[in-house]
């Protein structure tokens, strides 16, 4: 285990890395990544997602969107091995997932679940530690790798202020840094993320969806569960849309979010029109109430779609 800060001067002498890392230049670039195949997911008898089949792309950040109690989250419970497909497979680099070693699938896959619990009287530093686990056995205990995966979590995620504060002092928006820290410093190629922008303010959410970015462009796959639609079209490279526990659409946002999904899939009138910035599709709601509305092309060349009749 990790020397926590209590211990930690007594074992100034940690041993030396024994060529166990597991950096972004150490399977990034093997990883097949995750499959779904023929998958029924359930909770005892009551059927959540039926008749899944699904490939993530390993260069992607993959954003799976839905209505509430779609089966979204059941999906990214279903990757990440929390839960087992009644029937069909979950497949890893062409393996059956449930047939790998807890530690193996560790090593490959981190997922950072909705609504973590902080385990009290924690610091920073070694709630971010924790992650290091995957990469522990009894012949193998805390390195200087460690000490240089948690450090990089930590800088890249901008917590390396708060390592001595304790996290449950914290705001809502750096503890959820700091679990994504955790789950970075954990050096798997998957990231897995079930709505990691809930109950933080606007800004806190652009922050972490930037940071997720970050780690898209380093090389991970990054998967994860969001509600806005704006903003998964903003920052997906390939979106997955579900609807009463089926996979509705996939694909690059711009060609999977039009007007006649959003009103089939989630009951709402809307004209698509290119985000001013960066171009990418976002959601306008019609007026509700019946009273008409006149659009203009957003920045002036951005043309609006009109939604479909049905």
């Amino acid at each position: 285990m990790r020397p926590t800060s209590l211990d930690r001067d007594s074992r100034a002498g940690a041993q030396l890395e024994r060529g166990h890392g597991h950096g972004h230049g150490h399977g990034h670039g093997r990883s097949r990544g995750l499959a779904v195949e023929g998958a029924q997911l359930a909770y005892e008898r009551r059927v959540v997602a039926t008749d899944l089949d699904l490939e993530l792309p390993t260069d992607a950040f993959t954003v799976i969107v839905g209505p509430n109690a779609c089966g979204k989250s059941t999906l990214l419970k279903a990757l990440a091995r929390v839960i087992a497909p009644v029937e069909g497979r979950i497949l890893l680099d062409g393996r059956d997932l449930h047939r790998l070693r807890t530690k193996e699938i560790a090593r490959r896959i981190g997922l950072l679940p909705q609504g973590a619990v902080t385990p009290e009287g924690i610091r920073v530093d070694d709630l971010v530690a924790r992650g290091r686990y995957p990469h522990h056995s009894p012949l193998r205990q805390w390195s200087r790798a460690d000490d240089t995966a948690v450090t990089a979590a930590m800088d890249s995620t901008g917590v390396s202020d708060l390592a001595t504060r304790f996290v449950d002092e914290l705001s809502g928006g750096q503890r959820q840094r700091v679990w994504i820290a955790m789950l970075l410093a954990q050096e798997t190629p998957i990231l897995l993320l079930d709505e990691p922008t809930t109950y933080l303010d606007i800004a806190h959410q652009y922050d972490v969806l930037d940071l997720l970015r970050d780690q898209h462009e380093t090389g991970r796959a990054v998967i994860a569960v969001l509600h806005d639609l704006n903003q998964a079209a903003r920052y997906a490279t390939h979106l997955v849309v579900m609807k009463d526990g089926h996979v509705v659409a996939t694909g690059a946002p711009a060609d999977v979010l039009t007007a006649d999904l959003v009103e089939q899939v989630f009951g709402l009138s809307c004209l698509i029109a290119a985000d001013p910035v960066t171009g990418t599709p976002t959601v306008v709601p019609l007026d509700r109430r019946g009273r008409g509305y006149t659009a203009d092309p957003i920045a002036g060349s951005h043309k609006c779609q009109t939604p479909v009749k049905m």
